[in-house]
């Protein structure tokens, strides 16, 4: 039954495996509470069930953490922010890492002079329309665009450069 809720969830989401085994321990938590049975021996069994996902190569960790990085770089996610989503499913500050540093070695291959940090806070600016990209009220708008972006995650070099760019 654990494989199946496993499947089903793993249709519908992308996850860490970590993240699966909240997942699943959260249901069965909840079906035994409305049981009246005690979750402890069910739980063991949430163990297992993450175990052959993995195995069976359902759930991958480096893959998962690659993906995640640049769906959200290109929707402008810093890397601290990329970073504290990824830790807060589950997955590895080393699997963080590595998958961070792998998206910026693309970039830099494609296009040497490339920053990824600034180019996901031009595609955040671009979404959210602050600086170059805002249409009217500019310069009254500075310090909302910079705390904008600080809260994105981005350095205030960052953010000061993007918001005062001439064009995007």
């Amino acid at each position: 039954m654990l494989d199946r809720m496993a499947l089903a969830y793993l249709e519908r989401f992308a996850s860490s495996s970590e993240n699966l085994r909240r997942v699943l321990a959260r249901k069965v938590e909840r079906r035994c509470r409305l049981r009246g049975e005690a979750p402890e021996a069910a739980l063991a069994l949430v163990e297992e069930a993450v175990a052959r996902a993995v195995r069976g190569g359902l759930v991958d960790d480096a893959a998962y953490a690659q993906g995640r990085v640049a769906s959200l770089r290109r929707r402008g996610g810093s890397r601290r922010a990329i970073a504290a989503r990824l830790s807060a499913k589950g997955v590895a500050p080393e699997t963080i890492d590595a998958a961070l540093a792998g998206d910026a070695e693309a970039r830099v291959a494609d296009d040497p002079d490339a920053d990824p940090e600034m180019e996901a806070a031009l595609a955040l600016a671009r979404r959210r329309r602050l600086g170059p990209f805002r249409t009217a009220a500019r310069a009254e708008n500075r310090e909302r665009d910079l705390a904008r972006l600080a809260r994105a995650g981005f350095s205030y070099g960052v953010a000061r450069a993007v918001v005062d760019a001439q064009d995007g």
